[in-house]
């Protein structure tokens, strides 16, 4: 799905519009993307639930195996600079 660009004062005036579109949106400035702006679909009961219990599956699994989440955060980290080299 291709973003439909906007300038920066279209995008703050016209903000309500945009997102009930349902469209990514690239913002500009000067002719130069400054941002995206992707609309979510509010999220139902059923879904939020879903995503509680990934949650919590997700820190138990960190807890069997002895994982702190700020060593996987490390780890991405050191592999995204190896990657830019």
């Amino acid at each position: 799905m291709e973003a439909t660009k906007v300038g920066i004062r279209e995008f703050r005036t016209d903000l309500a519009e945009l997102i009930s579109s349902g469209n990514p949106i690239a913002v500009t400035r000067h002719g130069q993307t400054v941002g995206y702006f992707i609309p979510t679909r509010s999220q139902d009961a059923a879904e939020l639930e879903a995503l509680r219990q990934a949650s919590e599956a997700l820190e138990t699994m960190l807890a069997e195996h002895k994982v702190a989440a700020d060593d996987i955060i490390a780890d991405y980290k050191k592999a995204r600079r190896k990657g830019s080299r």
